[in-house]
């Protein structure tokens, strides 16, 4: 496995600080010449991970104020790639996983040409319910190019945010994605599963996540409705 670039194992370490709370909002980081010390790594080093925290919202640069954290919005931003997990965390709740499963298998056709695979190419195919404070919210279903990330099924044991797995233990970063949502009502099966009634309306989230080599992540998400919303980001008119 390629050794991870010293800024994005910062990037991931100080992001994890902030959704933890370690660094809360409105309290500052401490200085680029503390960081390196910390981190043991050059100013350089430190500039690009905090440059990439600075564009996802997590962190303002004032000139002589400092690096300060910002108070992360409820709502899922859809101009960014933000797993549901960490938005949950975001908005507060002690996330959990219920019922994981994880098998490596043959992708199935509809995976296959979503994630642009071969014939007879292997998948990593997780499926759980995340829970927000112990109440489940969402019924969760992943599917993984195996090839991108050999041994996921250890590595992965008791993750909660894919994404975050990804990003710590490969060292894979995602660029951009296309996601697709639509209202449904929940099934018999979803109903006891998130414990709301028969035809309650959830949002159906269908994402493809795309890495620096291609399609790795096809995510599907059914989300209770009246717990979850998202916001879109536009500029100007086309």
């Amino acid at each position: 496995m390629a050794k991870i670039p010293a800024y994005k194992q910062m990037y991931a370490s100080l992001k994890k600080d902030i959704q933890e709370g370690k660094y809360v909002p409105g309290s500052f980081l401490p200085t680029e010449a503390e960081l390196e010390r910390i981190y043991g790594v050059s100013r350089t080093t430190v500039r690009r991970a905090v440059g990439i925290l600075t564009n996802e919202g997590y962190l303002i640069v004032t000139q002589g104020r400092g690096t300060q954290v910002q108070e992360i919005s409820t709502s899922q931003h859809l101009n960014k790639i933000t797993s549901f997990t960490e938005t949950l965390r975001q908005r507060g709740y002690q996330v959990s996983t219920q019922g994981l499963d994880l098998q490596k298998v043959l992708a199935p056709d509809h995976i296959r040409d979503v994630l642009s695979l071969k014939e007879g190419e292997l998948v990593y195919h997780v499926q759980r319910v995340q829970c927000a404070d112990g109440r489940p919210v969402c019924i969760m279903e992943d599917y993984l190019a195996a090839a991108q990330v050999p041994d996921f099924a250890l590595k992965s044991n008791g993750c909660v945010s894919i994404y975050a797995c990804l990003e710590e233990e490969y060292g894979l970063f995602l660029k951009d994605a296309v996601e697709r949502i639509s209202a449904v009502g929940a099934s018999f099966t979803q109903s006891q599963i998130l414990r709301i009634p028969v035809g309650a309306p959830l949002l159906h989230s269908r994402r493809i996540a795309n890495a620096e080599h291609g399609a790795l992540v096809y995510s599907s998400l059914y989300v209770i409705a009246e717990r979850y919303e998202y916001e879109i980001y536009q500029v100007g008119r086309a």
